[in-house]
């Protein structure tokens, strides 16, 4: 297939605010001829992570920087092409890291991020397997098993709680007999995590008198904060965290950007003889299929709504991913880049 045009986006520089075309620029090359151990994988979605923006920055963080001109690196799920693997044939469907581009290599020697073949039939439609059957879903579970642990009528808040990860940890909270509450940025968002995905209360962090709404929805205090997002309403949750709270800090997306951290009042999590730990959903692996597992059980029983915005066209992914930052998705945020063909 040496003869197919491949679109790929470079990072040329580091962004330091907004990401732009002069950032990322969209390319066009040819598709590399497969060697022994390798599959070409057509990209069918993209998923748009709050990580991007740190993984195309310099900082230290739990894994390499995309290097300067290197291909953009993105989640997605794709379908092999053409393979020399023996595992993988042509048809198969794959999830991975394709990067933002059309096509990729899987080679059977890559041991960090390696494509996996997804299971057949598919347990859930393809935008699924990368939000709550995906890495998102993943990671919401896990921090609630490995961390948040909520218990039958406990208070859970729950930060981007309309986003890829918030709504599916509020959701799985709910099976779990939380008294759960979503914190989001606009009134429809609010209601939809309330009226569609079961929350007990939401409260839109931009109203200006936010911090009493979250006192009012959570009059026992809290005993489990999940966190996406940092900043003062971290701050303000904190105060209200009850005796052997914890808070699971799955990302702190106001900060991606490079923006200084506020001051963190840690005091009455000292009080309350509180736990605040980070996770990385990549150092628990062995425990994807339980996750996966688990996820579609809930899936199936209704108890897990699933929710995408797809956007259409490879060449929209740097804007949407501009999007993403402004809060205008709604669960999982994905491009759509093709559709599979029949086998």
């Amino acid at each position: 297939m040496s003869n197919v045009v491949n679109r790929v986006f470079r990072l040329r520089q580091r962004p330091t605010d907004r990401v732009t075309e002069a950032d990322l620029e969209l390319t066009e090359e040819q598709v590399p001829e497969l060697a022994d151990g390798q599959a070409l994988v057509r990209t069918l979605y993209l998923s748009l992570d709050a990580s991007s923006r740190l993984w195309m920055s310099d900082r230290k963080t739990y894994i390499e920087p995309v290097p300067i001109d290197g291909v953009m690196r993105g989640l997605g799920v794709g379908q092999v092409v053409g393979s020399r693997r023996g595992d993988m044939k042509a048809g198969d469907l794959v999830t991975g890291f394709p990067g933002w581009q059309d096509y990729s290599v899987a080679d059977d020697t890559d041991n960090e991020f390696p494509f996996t073949v997804l299971p057949d039939p598919l347990p859930a439609p393809l935008p699924s397997m990368l939000g709550a059957l995906g890495m998102t879903g993943i990671s919401a579970y896990l921090g609630l098993e490995l961390i948040g642990k909520p218990q039958d009528g406990e208070t859970m808040v729950v930060t981007a709680a309309a986003g890829a990860v918030g709504n599916v940890a509020g959701q799985v909270g709910k099976a779990r007999g939380a008294r759960v509450v979503g914190i989001a940025g606009a009134d429809d968002k609010c209601a939809m995590l309330v009226d569609e995905l079961g929350f007990d209360a939401a409260v839109n962090y931009k109203a200006d008198d936010w911090a009493r709404q979250i006192d009012e929805a959570t009059p026992d205090g809290i005993d489990v904060q999940f966190e996406n997002v940092g900043g003062p309403v971290l701050n303000h949750c904190i105060s209200r965290i009850n005796r052997d709270g914890r808070v699971v800090l799955s990302g702190i997306m106001s900060q991606y950007g490079g923006a200084g951290a506020p001051e963190l009042d840690l005091f009455p999590l000292i009080v309350a003889r509180g736990l605040m730990r980070a996770f990385i959903v990549f150092d628990h692996q062995d425990r994807y299929a339980e996750a996966v597992d688990h996820l579609g059980g809930l899936v199936s029983s209704g108890r897990l709504k699933t929710r995408e915005t797809v956007v259409e066209g490879l060449q929209n992914t740097l804007s949407a991913l501009n999007d993403l930052y402004d809060g205008r998705n709604t669960g999982k945020l994905v491009v759509h880049v093709a559709d599979p063909e029949p086998n």
